[in-house]
């Protein structure tokens, strides 16, 4: 007798608000992650980013023009004597809360693509401390459960699937 197999919970509902889609229309290819990147460690003017990154300055001018518009990134005025007025790019609070993303894809990527060398980024606490930073999962309660014990369910913007 075949074993008939129950309908996952999450077929009933509908993904077309769905918040992990949204958030990849902004942040859903490598550039963007590359010019986060540069501004979290520091670099924050066009030519520096662009050759550091090693971006085509089209797709550096693009991805920086969409993080402006989205809210994650603000541009600050500056200038060289004797040159034009240019602009540095700075995080916004949003784009802050990026910072524990960053730190989880390095961690996974040193867990799962580890260089022979070793990791080339270590997060680490500034200041007195120097510990390596890692990123956990933790409910508010305080408990640090594993991937398989957490769950997702859905919540008050979740939508029927037709």
């Amino acid at each position: 007798m075949i074993e008939q197999q129950a309908v996952p919970e999450a077929m009933r509902w509908s993904t077309e608000n769905c918040t992990i889609s949204r958030t990849m229309e902004i942040l859903g290819d490598k550039w963007t992650f590359h010019v986060l990147r540069e501004v979290f460690v520091g670099v924050r003017r066009f030519e520096e980013m662009r050759a550091r990154a090693e971006i085509p300055r089209q797709v550096l001018t693009d991805r920086l023009t969409g993080l402006i518009e989205r809210g994650l990134l603000r541009r600050e005025p500056y200038r060289v004597p004797g040159q034009r007025e240019r602009y540095e790019y700075r995080l916004t609070q949003a784009g802050l809360d990026l910072y524990p993303v960053l730190v989880a894809l390095v961690q996974w990527g040193d867990e799962h693509l580890p260089l022979e060398a070793g990791p080339p980024l270590v997060p680490e606490h500034r200041g007195d401390c120097g510990e390596k930073v890692t990123v956990v999962l933790r409910c508010a309660a305080g408990h640090e459960p594993t991937p398989r014990q957490v769950a997702l369910h859905p919540g008050p913007g979740a939508q029927p699937r037709v």
